[in-house]
């Protein structure tokens, strides 16, 4: 498996050019210069900065330069303090894993996806001439298995746009259930050796989630401790989500038996074989744990987590840095941040 060196602990900016109300405000207040500082201060190496198609386009697929502004904003802050980047399209015309938005169509849609073509065109003749310190994520958490031919068929013609402009950039690859673990083995074979296996991580989701207005049959009051015992995660599981905790990973545990790192070792196996077998270096783009959680607990699933990760030279950028429920700057953390940042 390939290092995927520049790129081992990192931090999402989620909510800034993404996910938001796309204002004005929002873009020069939510991140500024100074959140760079800190982040270089706590140790960390790379920021991965999702953007959504609004920040740079409008809804006729006009380009809108001060939307473009930002991101080099980004990328020269990064620079200025010496961290690396992501940059990852969160939402493309057509698409976004968060359903709420009312975005469809892409997968079917011709018209959609050539979009997506130019947008990555202008992406990769702008800002891939810092191949060096950016690297370059296509479209965040593809939902549903069946668009996942569909979508290996889009992401490689436009690997082949953005290669007539960066030649040089890593870019980042995930698949289908919101870029799972065990959608890498279904991934596109490239001998392309600058393409980079992703994944997000937030089993368990019962605990990761916990209370989640979001998260379909989640009672918004449940709370649970992270070291309750694998019977009671099952439980939890069904009562909350309506499917069993990781059924196969679980396999042969003793439902008596708290929470530990076996369960992660587990977790990430094959995203650690199918690396191996096919020599690609891989990376988690997003991990981290609701606020809804206490901090204490929440620690204790880093610390569980982030072992393996190191045990296995895996990357990743926690989400996230501030707000959007599961921010590490935010308050709340203050007790248990200095430790949590030796982790990350």
């Amino acid at each position: 498996m390939r290092l995927l060196e520049g790129y081992m602990h990192g931090v999402n900016l989620g909510g800034w050019l993404s996910q938001c109300d796309h204002t004005k405000e929002r873009y020069d207040n939510f991140i500024v210069e100074k959140d760079f500082e800190v982040i270089k201060s706590w140790g960390l190496d790379h920021v991965r900065v999702p953007v959504d198609y609004n920040l740079v386009e409008d809804e006729d697929g006009n380009y809108k330069e001060d939307g473009f502004a930002y991101i080099q904003k980004a990328i020269d802050w990064s620079g200025k303090y010496g961290l690396n980047m992501v940059l990852d399209l969160h939402k493309t015309y057509g698409f976004s894993f968060d359903k709420g938005y009312g975005e469809s169509g892409f997968f079917d849609n011709e018209d959609y996806q050539e979009r997506f073509y130019r947008l990555w065109n202008q992406f990769s003749s702008r800002f891939g001439k810092y191949s060096d310190r950016v690297i370059f994520e296509m479209l965040n958490e593809v939902t549903d298995k069946e668009y996942a031919n569909k979508w290996y068929d889009i992401a490689t013609r436009c690997i082949e746009v953005i290669r007539k402009n960066a030649p040089d950039v890593k870019i980042l690859l995930g698949g289908y259930h919101n870029n799972a673990i065990e959608a890498l083995k279904d991934l596109p074979r490239f001998e392309d050796k600058k393409i980079i296996y992703n994944f997000h991580c937030y089993e368990p989701i019962v605990f990761t989630h916990q209370g989640a207005h979001w998260a379909d049959g989640m009672d918004t009051s449940f709370r649970m401790p992270f070291e309750s015992t694998y019977g009671d995660y099952n439980r939890y599981s069904i009562q909350n989500l309506g499917f069993y905790c990781d059924g196969d990973i679980l396999k042969g545990m003793d439902v008596n038996q708290k929470m530990n790192v076996r369960y992660f070792e587990n977790l990430v196996k094959e995203a650690v074989d199918v690396a191996n077998d096919r020599d690609v270096a891989l990376y988690c783009g997003e991990y981290g744990v609701i606020d809804r959680a206490t901090p204490e607990d929440a620690l204790k699933w880093y610390k569980l987590i982030c072992s393996v990760y190191d045990k296995y030279n895996i990357g990743r950028a926690a989400w996230t840095y501030k707000e959007m429920d599961f921010g590490i700057s935010d308050g709340r953390m203050d007790n248990v941040r200095d430790e949590l940042l030796k982790l990350l």
